[in-house]
C-alpha cells in the first residue's frame, strides 16, 4: 500500500525553515502537483523514501551516480579517505590522479582546474575566455542551462523553464546585455550573431547534447558548424560537459561527435555523487590562470579529497560497463516508444548514451521552441502514476533520465510495467 505520510510531515517542517521547503526549487514538484518524497537510502538502481516506498531512480542525483547508489567501491573510498581528513586547503597527490584519469578520456583538456560545482566550472571558463580574447559578449542557446550564475540565466532551461519562470530577477541589465541567445541546432543564428556585434563575441557555450530542456541531440554538422564559425571568428567554443562527460560516451560529446573545443567544463560523473566541477582546455589557455596567468579564480574546497577519490571509484568503475549501461538505456527507450506507440499516445523518445528523455509530443524535438509542445500536464499525470508504482523521475517534462551500471532486467521490466499501467490510468481518466 502506497503512502506518503512521513514524506507529507517532513515537508510541512521543511516549509517552515526553507524557501519553498527546498534546497533546489525543482525538488518542490511545482510542475508536477502534490508535495515531494523525501529519500532515506539508495542501493543500486533503487532507491526508498522514508515512507518505506521503493522506486527504480532515474534521477541518479541528475546525472553523478553513473554506477548506482551506495557502489561498494565508492563507498570504500570515501570511507578511506574520510578518515584521513575531510579537507586541507592543500594540495593532495590523487588531485592529479584525477585529472589524469580525466585527461585519458578527454585528451582535449590538456591542462584542468577542480572546482566545486558545474556552475563555478562554467563562471570560471566565461571569465577566462574573456580574458583570453579581450572580449566581453559570449553566446549561449535558448533553453541551455548552465548554471546560476547571472549572464547565464536568460532563456535557460532546466528549473527555470520547469517553473515557468521569467528572466531571474536581480540581475543587472547591463550583464544581460552582454549575454546573446540564439536557438540550439541553428548555424545561421550564430553566423548573425557574429555579423551584428563583430570583434565583440568572446565565446560560444553550449551543451553539446542537450539536456536541460530534454535531451536532445545536435543536428547533423551542428557541432562542427560551430567549430568552424568560432575559429573563423577568432572566438573560444566551449562544451558545458558537466552532464554530457562520461554520460553521452566515455570520452564525452567531443570525442562521440569528433569535434574540438577550445575549453570543456564537466561535473556529475566526476565527482560520483559528491560536489565537484572541473575546467580545462588547450594549454595555451589554461596558463591565463593565475598563478600562472593573471585571471584570478580560486576555492577552499576546490579538489576535495573526498570528493576527489568518489569520482576516481566512480570512473574507474562505472567506464569498464559503460557499454551496458548504454544498451539498457537502448532497451528501455525502445520499450517505452513501443508502449506509447501502443497506445496511440504521442512521445518523442530522445536519447544518447546513458541519458534520454520522453517528450509527450507528435513533433520531433530539435530545439527549445519544439521541446516546448510538449503536453506538460499529462506528463505530470504520468509522473504521479509512475511514482505510486515505484518508477521515479526528475519531477519536470524537461528534465533527462539517466541509466546506470547497475540498472539490470528486473529494473527495466519494472519500470516497462509501471509505464504501460500509468497510461492506461491516464488515459482512462482522461
Amino acid at each position: 500500500m502506497y503512502t506518503r505520510s512521513r514524506s507529507d510531515v517532513l515537508f510541512a517542517t521543511a516549509r517552515d525553515c526553507m524557501p519553498g521547503g527546498v534546497s533546489s526549487p525543482v525538488r518542490a514538484y511545482k510542475a508536477v502537483g502534490g508535495s515531494p518524497v523525501f529519500i532515506e537510502q539508495g542501493a543500486g538502481a533503487w532507491i526508498q523514501d522514508v515512507d518505506g516506498n521503493r522506486y527504480v531512480d532515474y534521477v541518479l542525483s541528475y546525472g553523478p551516480l553513473l554506477v548506482g547508489h551506495a557502489h561498494q567501491e565508492v563507498v570504500d573510498a570515501i570511507q578511506v579517505a574520510a578518515r584521513k581528513g575531510t579537507s586541507f586547503g592543500a594540495c593532495t597527490e590523487h588531485e592529479s590522479n584525477l585529472i589524469r584519469k580525466i585527461q585519458s578520456f578527454m585528451p582535449l583538456m590538456e591542462r584542468l582546474r577542480l572546482v566545486n560545482s558545474g556552475t563555478e566550472a562554467v563562471m570560471s571558463a566565461l571569465r577566462l575566455a574573456r580574458a583570453f580574447t579581450g572580449r566581453d559578449k559570449i553566446i549561449k542557446c535558448a533553453g541551455n542551462y548552465h548554471g546560476h550564475a547571472d549572464c547565464l540565466l536568460v532563456e535557460a532551461g532546466s528549473g527555470v523553464a520547469t517553473l515557468g519562470l521569467p528572466n531571474c530577477p536581480g540581475i543587472p541589465k547591463h550583464v544581460a546585455e552582454d549575454t546573446l541567445v540564439v536557438p540550439f541546432n541553428n548555424l545561421s543564428a550564430v553566423e548573425q550573431a557574429f555579423e551584428k556585434h563583430p570583434g565583440e563575441i568572446a565565446a560560444m557555450i553550449v551543451e553539446p547534447v542537450a539536456g536541460n530542456m530534454g535531451v536532445i541531440p545536435p543536428a547533423d554538422g551542428y557541432l562542427n558548424g560551430l567549430r568552424q564559425i568560432l575559429t573563423d571568428q577568432n572566438a573560444l567554443l566551449i562544451f558545458d560537459e558537466v552532464m554530457t562527460g562520461f554520460r553521452v560516451h566515455p570520452g564525452g560529446a567531443q570525442a562521440l561527435y569528433d569535434v574540438a573545443p577550445d575549453l570543456t567544463t564537466l561535473g556529475k560523473v566526476i565527482g560520483g555523487g559528491l560536489p565537484i566541477g572541473a575546467y580545462g582546455g588547450r594549454d595555451d589557455i589554461m596558463t591565463w590562470i593565475a598563478p600562472e596567468g593573471s585571471v584570478y579564480q580560486a576555492g577552499t574546497l576546490s579538489g576535495n579529497p573526498i570528493a576527489v577519490q568518489a569520482g576516481l571509484a566512480t570512473l574507474n568503475s562505472g567506464l569498464n560497463e559503460w557499454d551496458y549501461a548504454a544498451s539498457q538505456a537502448a532497451l528501455l527507450m525502445n520499450g517505452l516508444g513501443a508502449i506509447a506507440s501502443d497506445k496511440s499516445v504521442p512521445m518523442q523518445v530522445n536519447g544518447v548514451g546513458t541519458m534520454f528523455s520522453c517528450f509527450f509530443t507528435g513533433a520531433p524535438v530539435m530545439d527549445w521552441d519544439t521541446a516546448s509542445t510538449s503536453n506538460v500536464v499529462f506528463f505530470a499525470k504520468v509522473f504521479r502514476q509512475l511514482l505510486i508504482r515505484g518508477v521515479h523521475l526528475a519531477p519536470s517534462q524537461y528534465e533527462a533520465w539517466f541509466m546506470s551500471t547497475v540498472h539490470d532486467s528486473e529494473a527495466i521490466k519494472h519500470t516497462l510495467d509501471a509505464f504501460d499501467e500509468a497510461l492506461e490510468v491516464v488515459l482512462n481518466d482522461d
